[in-house]
């Protein structure tokens, strides 16, 4: 499947223009970086802690704003005259979801940076959050995909919340439920995984194992998106 960067780079400057109108998704770029300042200011500096930073996060930044974009355009029904245009199905959403790419990463590297959080290694770390942002933004195509206005986009965001950052808190329930073991697998537990390595001592298999069990999720839900996406315009 072609792509087009210049006709990629128009539904970015498209979305940018109806972004900076849409004070909803503006207000949410503002929340971890309000929660960044609160948890330094209380001194707190666990793994997970910054783990629930960065995962409430992406959900409330990379997949609330995805779901948005697409939401928008399927209640403006502007969505399935996009898909007439020469536009490939990959030039619409690599358009779309890199406005969402460039928010996500402005507003964790500066939630980051206020937390004060150093990396055991700092290209594990970068290549999670890579990974993190793009498969929240699957997640969040796939909720644009199924709402027919932004209210449905914004409560379809609080399964992907309740699934996934709420798994890292019921992984500490493991030990005495062993049916929550599975919640271990989930990308956000990995990801605080990852932010607990110590600094002194790991092992590149303390860097690959949470990793690629990210990047094996990222590429299911990014498939499961672009089915979807498929779909959901032969059926409108």
């Amino acid at each position: 499947m072609s792509i087009s960067l210049k006709r990629a780079g128009a539904i970015f400057v498209k979305d940018y223009k109806e972004f900076s109108r849409n004070y909803a998704i503006s207000i949410m770029l503002i929340f971890p970086i309000l929660l960044a300042v609160l948890f330094r200011g209380a001194g707190l500096s666990m793994p997970e802690v910054i783990g629930f930073l960065l995962n409430i996060s992406l959900v409330l930044v990379t997949c609330f704003a995805q779901a948005c974009l697409i939401a928008e355009e399927k209640e403006r029904n502007t969505l399935r005259s996009l898909m007439m245009t020469p536009a490939t199905i990959m030039d619409v959403l690599i358009g779309k979801s890199a406005l969402v790419f460039v928010m996500s990463s402005v507003v964790l590297a500066i939630s980051i940076f206020i937390f004060g959080y150093e990396p055991a290694n700092i290209w594990a770390f970068a290549a999670a959050i890579i990974l993190s942002i793009i498969l929240y933004t699957a997640a969040g195509t796939i909720c644009g995909l199924f709402s027919k206005t932004l209210l449905e986009a914004s409560l379809s965001i609080i399964p992907v919340a309740a699934i996934f950052s709420g798994a890292t808190g019921g992984a500490l329930l493991a030990d005495d439920y062993p049916i929550f073991k599975v919640l271990d697998y989930m990308p956000s537990s990995q990801l605080v995984h990852l932010l607990g390595i110590p600094h002194t001592s790991f092992t590149i298999g303390d860097l690959l194992n949470p990793l690629l069990i990210i990047l094996a999720w990222t590429v299911v839900l990014t498939i499961v998106s672009l089915v979807f996406y498929q779909r959901r315009l032969k059926d409108e």
